[in-house]
Formats: C-alpha cells, sequence, structure tokens
C-alpha cells in the first residue's frame, strides 16, 4: 500500500517565495507532486485571495480580477487540486506621526480556510502526511492535532529577511525543508 499525503500551500506566502528566489512560473501540480516524493499525492489544497476591487472598479482592478481568475481556473485543471478563497479587506489608516493616510489589504478567513481542511483531512483522507507551504504559526494547533492523530507534518519555508516561518510552527512540524531555487526550478513551467 502507498503513503498518501495531501498538499497545503498559502498563496500569498508562496507568491513571496517565488518573488524571492526569483522563479516566477511554476507548475502547481509538479511542484506538489515534488513535495510530496514516494507518496502518492491525494490532494493539493490552494488558498488565497482575489484583489481587491473598489466600487466600482478601476480598469486596473478589473484588470488584476481577470488574471487572478485566469490563474484560479488552471490550477482548477489540474486533478485533484482544489482551490480555497478568502476575501481581500481594505484598511485605511493615519500614521500617528506624520498625519499621512495609508492603505494596507489583509487576507481574512485563508487561515480559518487552511485550518478546516488540514483537520478535516487528518481525519477523513486517511493520509500519511501533510505537507504545508507557508510560515504562518496560525497553523500550530492544527499542526499538533496531526501530530496527535500520527500523520507526519512537513513544512517547506523561506528564511529571508522578508519571507520567514514562525519558530512556533518550525517546531511543531515533524519534518521541515527550506524551499530553495533548484527545487522551484525542478517545477517550473
Amino acid at each position: 500500500m502507498v503513503d498518501k499525503a495531501d498538499v497545503f500551500i498559502d498563496g500569498g506566502y508562496f507568491a513571496k517565495v517565488r518573488q524571492q528566489l526569483g522563479v516566477y512560473k511554476v507548475d502547481f501540480a509538479k511542484f506538489s507532486d515534488l513535495l510530496c516524493g514516494s507518496m502518492e499525492r491525494l490532494f493539493t489544497f490552494y488558498y488565497d485571495c482575489p484583489p481587491f476591487q473598489s466600487d466600482p472598479p478601476t480598469s486596473e482592478e478589473k484588470t488584476r480580477k481577470a488574471n487572478f481568475d485566469k490563474f484560479v481556473y488552471s490550477l482548477k485543471m489540474f486533478p485533484r487540486f482544489q482551490v480555497r478563497l478568502g476575501k481581500l479587506s481594505r484598511v485605511d489608516s493615519q500614521c500617528e506621526k506624520c498625519g499621512l493616510q495609508t492603505t494596507s489589504y489583509r487576507q481574512k478567513r485563508v487561515d480559518n480556510l487552511l485550518t478546516v481542511d488540514l483537520t478535516r483531512a487528518i481525519w477523513k483522507d486517511n493520509i500519511h502526511k501533510a505537507i504545508l507551504v507557508t510560515g504562518d504559526s496560525d497553523f500550530v494547533p492544527a499542526v499538533e492535532e496531526a501530530n496527535r492523530a500520527q500523520i507526519l507534518t512537513h513544512v517547506y519555508y523561506l528564511k529571508s529577511a522578508n519571507t520567514t516561518i514562525h519558530d512556533e510552527l518550525y517546531t511543531a512540524c515533524s519534518e521541515r525543508t527550506e524551499i530553495t531555487k533548484q527545487l522551484l526550478e525542478k517545477a517550473q513551467i
């Protein structure tokens, strides 16, 4: 009997990793299969948020959304891929020191979706390993639950100035591998 694995990719995190390593075009199915090694990949779950759109959206926002929709569609065409989308919220604030208005965007629901899917996979999918591509400590409780269920947890991460892995997630996972440019190049389109 072949051991099975599920792959969980935090899209925002993985985009930063690809940008920092200078490898932009990745075949996500090939990448997922590389991470699984000799194990059968049961499913890959990809998490992200559509780009923010004003009401009414600008032409630039419409273009970004159309490109995102094409990307999501291409992911859905891969066998055993599931795309889970959260929401992007706009946060306007004022700098206390200089008084300038700033705008930032925050993902909502993405971490919850990944946590729910990982926990469900532990108990329902009959997997032997959960492979995560993320650096967020929000997933530690789900990783700890997988460990209690005797499911191996393997995190792939990049440790750099702009992209990191939280220490709690690093220590909670049973296996850890830093993502390299060479790994991404093996999965290039």
